[in-house]
């Protein structure tokens, strides 16, 4: 079975860049975990999520063994891949870049925002995922940078924002409020009241702000909701309020054509 996907219109147009924003469906998994859950730090059977990010590799015109993600920590780490390395082997950073063709760079979220870049030109892509410490510390602009390191330049680059919770769904404290608006005042575009002093962070609307603010070409949204979209998503918030043991992490992953 051919996982679904979600794409967006100018990535898919740009010459010699597969990408896909995988959702829950189209794997092997049971449970808490069903069915595409591609994150090995979960506590699904290995065999399933080997199998299941297989498919999703598949689906990319790639083998199994080209795609690559990495330890995320919610840092502002960036790392250039150029070969294929097994998860065992993966550094800890938030986002991964490669311009070699062949190897689809991928990052796991369940409510956090994955990050798709391409350069086509150079060509070189990214993948990044920002949640809102890594966003507010600068993870996509790391990623950026990487980018730009291997060949690329922010001015060409097609940027796409995937599923991740939506403003409605995603209640913050004041802590987080506070990092978003101190970093720069007119952040707090992204944050509506809720009651008992609380607020409503729009993640998505943060993250495509920070990349247009960075000087990327172009940038697009996933419309969705990852806690209200039980049925297409995988989310760690809404695992948690219901008491969940454990939960499965969607891909999204860019490669260049071999």
């Amino acid at each position: 079975m051919t996982p679904p996907v979600l794409t967006l219109g100018r990535l898919n147009d740009a010459p010699r860049v597969r990408h896909a924003f995988f959702t829950r469906e189209g794997g092997v998994s049971d449970g808490v975990h069903a069915s595409l859950n591609c994150g090995p730090g979960s506590a699904d059977a290995p065999a399933s999520v080997a199998e299941n990010r297989r498919r999703a590799a598949a689906a990319l015109g790639l083998d199994g063994n080209a795609l690559v993600t990495v330890h995320q920590a919610h840092t502002a780490e960036a790392v250039v891949v150029d070969t294929p390395f097994a998860h065992a082997d993966a550094p800890e950073a938030d986002a991964v870049v490669t311009a070699r063709r062949g190897i689809a760079v991928g990052v796991l979220t369940a409510d956090c925002a994955p990050v798709l870049l391409a350069d086509p030109e150079a060509p070189v892509v990214a993948a990044a995922h920002a949640g809102w410490r890594g966003a507010v510390n600068g993870i996509l602009e790391a990623a950026l940078d990487a980018l730009e390191g291997a060949g690329g330049a922010r001015h060409r680059v097609l940027a796409g924002v995937g599923p991740c919770i939506a403003q409605r769904s995603y209640e913050v404290g004041g802590d987080v409020a506070g990092a978003v608006t101190a970093r720069d005042a007119d952040d707090s575009r992204f944050l509506a009241p809720s009651p008992g002093g609380r607020w409503l962070f729009d993640l998505a609307g943060y993250a495509a702000r920070r990349l247009a603010a960075a000087g990327v070409a172009w940038v697009d949204r996933v419309p969705a909701d990852t806690r209200a979209e039980a049925d297409r998503f995988f989310s760690y918030r809404r695992a948690r309020l219901a008491g969940e043991p454990d939960y499965g992490r969607q891909l999204s992953a860019i490669a260049l054509e071999p």
